[in-house]
């Protein structure tokens, strides 16, 4: 039987097969095109209470740390104390070989008594050249006297020569005599005089003496005090956390003072040193109660209060941290200096708020730039919901009837990097808000791990 004759006998069948094969393609046709058109995953919109908190890494620390260093060189001799030594305030730590400095002190105070010697018989001096312009002044006074009288008796021998009593040799020898009487108390003054600044020289001298004396008390107080610093003492109670040297090394401190030992004072009160962005410095507080951890112990959760926040700010890679004491506890020593601590620290809390999830607060649907613009101004969206987030605003997506979704701008607040707080906008507890995209198999979203971003775009 042909093909039309078989056609003429089952037209109505054909017809139904015919009809059949057109609705599959139909809606082959529709599954395809709706399988092109997105499939949006929501999250709903929760009522309750926010944390936010500021993460960061730091460093566990003594409270005081004192560096012990030697102020001389020398060969170290002994040494008493190790890592771990609790040690007292005066505790001798360590011994410098003193040879080289007890030479010094012998030396020293031998310039000391030399100069002491020297003062002394200077002062004698004095003594003596004082006694000797006494005798000098006599002996002018003497012949001071000596030469009135000659001056008298010269006048009257010569009157008398000329009365013709005397000869005239007579006469000259009386002259002769005056003369040399006056000399001899010229000579006498001179001779006062010379022992007069002989006094003053020597009292300049007592007084060099005097300073030498100083010079040489001062350099035995050196050389004392530098044999006292070979003897290494700690300068308070504390534990021994470095020792830098043993028994036979050199140590030199001749351009600074090199540190041998550092002291921790207490170890029952520590501090962590933890290094917070410059962003979140602003919103901690001081005599916040903070929570730490550590790697020693995973499991355990340790607490402080947030005692200050350093102005010394440290940038490594244009990245400007500044660094945030917390100071603890540590009664039964279990957390040691060096330590690193992930401290958290809370900046605000709210409680009975709407809670935006932060997935839906980094959602961008993949329309195009124009769409989105067009779709930005019909709802009215503010550029700073959609740039800068200066204020908090934000934009959201909220699904609609039909498959379609549309922006929300909302004002947010703090954040626990999971939810956000809701400050104003169109949006309240129970809401279904967009938070990724599946088209074609492909799935767009946000990392929900990822906390969203606030202020001015870095």
């Amino acid at each position: 039987m042909g093909l039309q004759a078989y056609y003429r006998g089952h037209k109505k069948l054909v017809g139904l097969a015919a009809l059949a094969v057109i609705a599959m393609l139909a809606a082959g046709w529709a599954i395809r095109g709706r399988s092109d058109d997105p499939n949006y995953q929501t999250a709903e919109v929760q009522r309750g209470s926010i944390t936010s908190v500021v993460e960061a890494t730091g460093t566990i620390n003594p409270l005081t740390t004192v560096p012990v260093g030697s102020y001389v060189s020398g060969t170290v001799q002994y040494v008493f104390a190790d890592f771990n030594s609790r040690v007292e305030s005066g505790q001798v730590l360590a011994q410098l070989d003193p040879e080289v400095y007890q030479a010094q002190v012998v030396q020293a105070r031998g310039n000391l008594e030399n100069a002491i010697a020297n003062q002394k018989n200077l002062e004698a001096t004095i003594t003596a050249q004082e006694a000797a312009i006494k005798t000098n002044e006599a002996n002018l006074e003497r012949l001071k006297a000596a030469g009135v009288y000659s001056r008298a008796n010269t006048r009257r021998i010569l009157d008398l020569a000329d009365q013709g009593v005397f000869s005239k040799d007579q006469a000259d020898q009386a002259q002769s005599g005056l003369d040399q009487s006056q000399a001899q108390v010229r000579a006498a003054e001179a001779q006062l005089n010379q022992s007069i600044a002989q006094l003053a020289e020597t009292r300049a001298q007592v007084e060099q003496a005097k300073a030498q004396v100083k010079t040489s008390q001062g350099a035995l107080q050196l050389a004392e005090a530098n044999l006292r610093y070979c003897t290494i003492l700690s300068p308070i109670d504390g534990t021994v956390v470095a020792n830098n040297i043993t028994v036979g090394q050199s140590v030199a401190a001749s351009l600074q003072a090199p540190i041998v030992f550092s002291i921790a004072q207490d170890l029952t009160r520590m501090q962590v040193s933890a290094a917070t962005d410059e962003s979140d410095t602003g919103n901690i507080k001081i005599g916040t109660e903070a929570t730490f951890q550590v790697d020693a112990f995973p499991s355990e959760t340790f607490r402080g209060r947030v005692s200050t926040i350093r102005l010394n700010a440290t940038t490594i890679q244009n990245v400007v941290t500044y660094s945030t004491i917390i100071i603890f506890d540590n009664p039964d020593g279990r957390l040691l200096p060096g330590e690193t601590a992930y401290a958290t620290i809370p900046t605000g809390d709210v409680s009975d708020t709407i809670k935006i999830p932060n997935a839906a607060l980094r959602f961008a649907p993949s329309f195009p730039v124009a769409v989105l613009r067009q779709m930005y101004e019909q709802n009215h969206i503010p550029p700073a919901a959609t740039t800068s987030h200066v204020g908090g605003w934000r934009v959201v997506w909220k699904p609609e009837s039909g498959g379609s979704i549309r922006p929300l701008a909302v004002r947010t607040g703090i954040t626990d990097y999971t939810f956000t707080q809701l400050i104003s906008g169109e949006v309240k507890a129970g809401d279904l808000l967009v938070t990724g995209e599946q088209t074609s198999g492909n799935s767009t979203g946000a990392n929900p791990a990822s906390p969203p971003r606030f202020g001015a775009p870095r």
